[in-house]
C-alpha cells in the first residue's frame, strides 16, 4: 500500500510530483546510501528509494503514462494498488485505498475539481515554446520555463525550486495546488555539476542529483506552510552511460527501465 493517502489528502492538502529526469535507481540509491542527499534522505526514511519499472524509455511516454496516473511500477510487485488513477475500464491495479478520478489526465481531472494546476519546465519536452511540448504545457493553469531551468543549465535546481515556490507563493493559502516540477540537472549532460569530467556518468549524475537535494529546502517550507502536501517523487525513465555498449535513452535496457520512485506525505 502506498504511503500517501491522496484519498484522504483530496481537497485538503497540495499534491507535488516531482520527477527526476533520467535519473536511474542505482545511482540514486547509492548517493542515498552515501549520505550525497541528505533533504531526501530526511523525506525517504529508512524505506530509501523503490525501485520500479519506467513506463516508458524516454521523456515524453513515460509523462504521458505518469499524468494518466500509472507511476512507474513497482519491481516486484506489479500488480500493486495505485494511489491514483482515472476511471478506465478493466483496471486490475485499484483498490479501495485509490482515489479514482474522471478526466482525460490527472492535471484535468485535478482542476476540475478545484486544484490549481501549476508547471515547472525542465527538458525541452516542458519548454511552451515548442509545439510539441504543447501537448503537456497546454494542460496547466501555469506553466513556466526559462533557459535556466533547462538540461544545459548548472544552476537549474535553484531556478526550478525558486520558481515553484513564487507560483506557490501567489495563491491564496486556501486554494489548493497541483505542482509538477521537471527536475532537468539529473538529463545528461549532468558534466556541469562535477567540474573535472570530461564523459557522462554515475558520478556526474550522483553529483547534479545532490545539486537538486541542496535545493529542495524552500520548496518542502513553502509546502509545509501551505499545510503539507502528498509527494511523489522519482526517475521518470533511466539512461545508459556505456553499459553494453549503449548510451543515453529510448532504447529498453534495464539501467533505462530501472527507476527510483517514492510516495511520502509532507507534514506541516
Amino acid at each position: 500500500m502506498s504511503p500517501v493517502d491522496l484519498r484522504a489528502g483530496f481537497g485538503v492538502r497540495d499534491v507535488a510530483l516531482l520527477t527526476f529526469d533520467a535519473l536511474r535507481y542505482d545511482v540514486a540509491a547509492a548517493a542515498l546510501a552515501a549520505g550525497r542527499t541528505p533533504h531526501l534522505a530526511a523525506l525517504l526514511g529508512d524505506a530509501g528509494w523503490e525501485r520500479r519499472h519506467s513506463p516508458g524509455t524516454f521523456t515524453l511516454p513515460a509523462h504521458e503514462a505518469i499524468f494518466a496516473g500509472f507511476f512507474p511500477t513497482p519491481a516486484d510487485d506489479p500488480a500493486a494498488h495505485r494511489p491514483v488513477a482515472l476511471r478506465f475500464p478493466g483496471s486490475r491495479s485499484t483498490g479501495p485505498a485509490t482515489l479514482v478520478l474522471s478526466g482525460s489526465c490527472l492535471i484535468a481531472a485535478y482542476r476540475a475539481r478545484g486544484y490549481t494546476a501549476l508547471c515547472v519546465g525542465g527538458t525541452s519536452f516542458f519548454d511552451p515554446r515548442h509545439g510539441l511540448a504543447a501537448r503537456f504545457t497546454d494542460r496547466f493553469d501555469r506553466a513556466v520555463f526559462t533557459r535556466a531551468m533547462g538540461v544545459t543549465s548548472a544552476t537549474s535546481p535553484t531556478a526550478q525550486v525558486d520558481a515553484a515556490v513564487a507560483l506557490l507563493a501567489a495563491l491564496a493559502p486556501d486554494q489548493r495546488a497541483w505542482l509538477f516540477i521537471n527536475l532537468s540537472a539529473t538529463h545528461p549532460p549532468t558534466r556541469p555539476f562535477a567540474p573535472g569530467h570530461s564523459a557522462e556518468s554515475v558520478d556526474t549524475q550522483a553529483a547534479a542529483l545532490a545539486a537538486i537535494d541542496a535545493a529542495l529546502p524552500p520548496l518542502l517550507a513553502a509546502l509545509r506552510a501551505r499545510g503539507g502536501a502528498s509527494l511523489l517523487l522519482g526517475g521518470d525513465h533511466g539512461t545508459c552511460f556505456g553499459e553494453d555498449g549503449l548510451t543515453g535513452h529510448r532504447h529498453a535496457h534495464p539501467k533505462v527501465l530501472e527507476v527510483p520512485w517514492a510516495e511520502r506525505e509532507l507534514r506541516p
